[in-house]
């Protein structure tokens, strides 16, 4: 990552050091409906793809635009790529969030996931990763996010989905993105605990084998025992080791999040937890503001 002059400078610096969390605002196709419903917008309301995309991108832009989502306390904004190509306030996303809220563009690049084996769903091949990598360079992403799922404590199932992660991370890297490697556990796990500690191994041994100017992210599952990945917090080629919410209620993922002092969040579900399409600008903006500060105090009141 080029970590030279102007706005890529600046935004390197915020996402190593400056206090706040990352708002996941990435839902993609298969998700949608399901983010679509939890904001009290169900399928009978659309009835094509591109409708529900119109939709999403409608309650997205209410969300970047409400004055309480600032970049005083969000440090970025994961997009999906939808997203990206369309405009907030008449300028491309990406440009919005960082030139008017000074909030850090980054996108997903994923596109799914394979079914499980070996108690782990790798990611489906990027087939469009250098395209994707080209047209986020020219509206001034940062950075990228990719998902995989660990769903149990399998030596090989871990060791597969991180290699996997280090392998893109090396490609979107050299494209001059920072990475952000998204090995989830599953918090359904039966043996959450034990998975965690093979992710620890296995993330450990990827951070080794990477030059010392090289810089990535990692986003996990709030681990069991807290502090669990806090030596690759302490890496320096890791920027931030971010938390995603996997399913907790927003309150018991900021509570597990308060315990660990090496993690910040990057919340989606439960950061838009209680929005609604009928609120009054007004009360949707209470709302966003009560959940952002609630995000805000558990990834930065250690």
């Amino acid at each position: 990552m080029d970590s030279g002059t102007g706005s890529t400078s600046l935004q390197l610096d915020k996402m190593r050091s400056a206090p706040g969390f990352v708002a996941a605002l990435d839902q993609s196709g298969g998700s949608t409906p399901g983010a679509l419903a939890h904001y009290g917008i169900t399928e009978d309301r659309y009835s094509s793809e591109q409708e529900m995309f119109d939709l999403v991108h409608a309650m997205r832009t209410r969300i970047v635009t409400s004055p309480s989502f600032d970049g005083d306390r969000i440090l970025a904004a994961i997009l999906f790529v939808q997203t990206m190509e369309r405009e907030v306030d008449g300028l491309p996303t990406a440009r919005y969030l960082w030139e008017r809220r000074r909030i850090v563009p980054i996108l997903k690049v994923d596109l799914g996931l394979v079914d499980a084996a070996d108690g782990a769903r790798l990611m489906k091949p990027i087939t469009n990763l250098d395209d994707t990598l080209e047209r986020a360079n020219r509206h001034g992403v940062f950075g990228t996010k990719m998902r995989s799922v660990i769903a149990d404590a399998d030596e090989k199932g871990v060791r597969l989905a991180v290699d996997q992660q280090f392998e893109y991370a090396a490609r979107i890297a050299a494209a001059g993105l920072v990475p952000i490697l998204e090995p989830e556990v599953d918090i359904h796990s039966p043996h959450k605990a034990e998975a965690e500690d093979l992710l620890r191994t296995a993330l450990r041994a990827g951070i080794d084998e990477l030059p010392d100017d090289a810089a990535i992210m990692l986003k996990l599952s709030i681990p069991d025992q807290p502090g669990l990945y806090a030596d690759l917090a302490a890496d320096p080629r890791v920027l931030r080791v971010l938390a995603l919410s996997g399913g907790y209620s927003r309150d018991e993922a900021c509570r597990r999040l308060a315990a660990d002092p090496s993690m910040v969040a990057s919340f989606s579900r439960a950061l838009l937890e209680g929005l609604s399409a009928d609120q009054s600008d007004g009360e949707f903006d209470r709302v966003l503001d009560a959940s952002i500060a609630q995000i805000y105090r558990a990834s930065v009141d250690k």
